[in-house]
């Protein structure tokens, strides 16, 4: 899908917010979810307060399950739509930016040891700006 050239310039900030979470991000390797169509990457629970910070600055609305009924209708459908939020499980989200909502989930394992952040898009993965979003994090489908 072809965009205007206006929505393509909106999004270039939130894009660019991207580059700098996985520039910073503590593990870099990146894959796509194939479950959730978005990008995930693993870290090692000692590196949460950091890892925390970095998706903070690309997604900087944090959400818990017990402050999710004050976040907006599209965050709260997003929490249900991926199994909704358990203790120690966060949602982030930035937007909607032209329509587009950015979110992420933060899952810990239940090893105690590893947690998974997966970084997506509310869109369909062929839309824009979905196929610049996989270029940031050097995933294809």
């Amino acid at each position: 899908m072809t965009m205007p050239t206006a929505a393509r310039d909106l999004w270039q900030p939130m894009l660019e917010g991207f580059v700098r979470l996985r520039s910073k991000w503590p593990r870099r390797g990146w894959s796509w979810d194939n479950r959730l169509n978005c990008v995930t990457s693993s870290i090692n629970a000692d590196l949460e307060n950091e890892a925390r910070l970095v998706a903070l600055e690309g997604l900087p609305s944090e959400w818990t399950a017990a402050s999710l009924a004050g976040a907006p209708p599209r965050v709260r459908d997003l929490a249900e739509r991926s199994g909704g939020l358990r203790s120690g499980q966060l949602l982030y989200s930035a937007g909607p930016v032209a329509g587009v909502l950015a979110y992420g989930l933060w899952w810990p394992w239940g090893d105690g040891v590893t947690i998974s952040l997966r970084i997506g898009l509310d869109i369909g993965i062929m839309d824009e700006p979905y196929p610049r979003f996989r270029e940031v994090f050097g995933v294809e489908l």
